[in-house]
C-alpha cells in the first residue's frame, strides 16, 4: 500500500507540474515533471510485479488489465515528451493512471493464473496494443480541439503548448500504425494460441476486436491512398477505439464483474 500511495502521489504531482508549466506558457517538454513521471511509472510496475510474485502467477482480471493499460499509456506519454512537446498528454493520462492503480489495489484478491507462454504473449500484445491505441485516441481528441479552435479563430494559450497541427497529425498516424501492428499480432496470436477463440463467451470480444482492426486498417489505407486527415481521421480513430474498449473491457466487465466468470 505505501508503494501505491507514493506512485499515485507521483502521478498527480507530475500532472500538476505539467499544468504549472502550461500556465506559465513554457510548454510541456522535458523537465522535473518527467523525472517524477518516470518514478511513478517504475513504482506502478513494481506494484504489479510484487503482487504477481506473491500470488505465484499473472493477474489479468478487469482492474489489473485496466491498471496495466494505464501504465503503458503513462510510459508512452513520458517517452513522447522526451522527444517533443507532448508532455501535455500527462494532464489526462497521469490522473487516469493514478486512479486505475488505486482501483487495482482496492480490488486486490483476484486469483492469479500461471499462463502458458503463448497465452501470456497474446495477453501482453493485447495490453500494449490497447495502451498505444488509447494514446492515439487522446491525440485524436487533441487534434480535434486544435482544429476546432483554429477554425473559429480562438487562439487559446493552450494551443501554444501543442505541436503544430501537421506535426500532431503525423504523430497520431505513427501511433496508430504502431498500435495497428500490435493489434494485428494480438489477433493472430489469439487465433493460433487461444483455445476456442470463437467460443460463445469470446465471440463478442472477437467480433468487436476484428471490427476495430478493420476500421483502423481502413483509416490507414485511406490516409495512404486518399490523404484522409482532420475530422474524418478523428472520427474513425474514436470509433475504432470505442469498439476496442467494448471488445476488451466491456466483455471483461460483463464476464468477470457481472457474471463472475473468468
Amino acid at each position: 500500500m505505501p508503494i501505491v500511495l507514493i506512485a499515485a502521489a507521483f502521478y498527480l504531482l507530475a500532472a500538476w507540474l505539467v499544468v504549472r508549466r502550461l500556465q506559465a506558457q513554457r510548454g510541456a517538454g522535458t523537465g522535473f515533471w518527467q523525472l517524477t513521471a518516470v518514478s511513478a511509472v517504475a513504482l506502478h510496475g513494481l506494484v504489479h510485479f510484487l503482487a504477481w510474485r506473491a500470488a505465484g502467477g499473472v493477474d489479468l482480471h478487469f482492474f489489473s488489465a485496466l491498471s496495466l493499460v494505464a501504465l503503458g499509456m503513462a510510459a508512452l506519454t513520458t517517452l513522447y515528451a522526451a522527444s517533443g512537446r507532448m508532455g501535455a498528454l500527462g494532464v489526462v493520462v497521469f490522473p487516469v493512471a493514478a486512479a486505475s492503480l488505486a482501483g487495482y489495489t482496492l480490488a486486490a484478491g483476484r486469483v492469479a493464473r500461471d499462463l502458458d507462454w503463448r497465452l501470456e504473449l497474446h495477453a501482453w500484445l493485447a495490453l500494449l496494443a490497447y495502451a498505444t491505441l488509447a494514446i492515439a485516441a487522446v491525440l485524436a481528441i487533441m487534434l480535434w480541439m486544435q482544429e476546432r479552435a483554429l477554425r473559429r479563430r480562438e487562439f487559446h494559450a493552450w494551443l501554444r503548448v501543442l505541436p503544430p497541427l501537421t506535426e500532431l497529425e503525423t504523430l497520431l498516424f505513427r501511433t496508430i500504425w504502431v498500435g495497428f501492428v500490435l493489434l494485428t499480432a494480438t489477433l493472430l496470436t489469439g487465433v493460433l494460441f487461444v483455445h476456442d477463440f470463437f467460443a460463445q463467451h469470446l465471440i463478442h470480444k472477437s467480433v468487436l476486436s476484428m471490427l476495430s482492426w478493420l476500421v483502423f486498417g481502413a483509416l490507414l489505407v485511406g490516409r495512404w491512398r486518399r490523404g484522409w486527415r482532420g475530422a474524418k481521421a478523428v472520427r474513425l480513430t474514436l470509433v475504432a477505439m470505442a469498439l476496442l474498449v467494448l471488445a476488451f473491457f466491456g466483455s471483461k466487465f460483463v464476464l468477470e464483474l457481472l457474471l463472475q466468470r473468468t
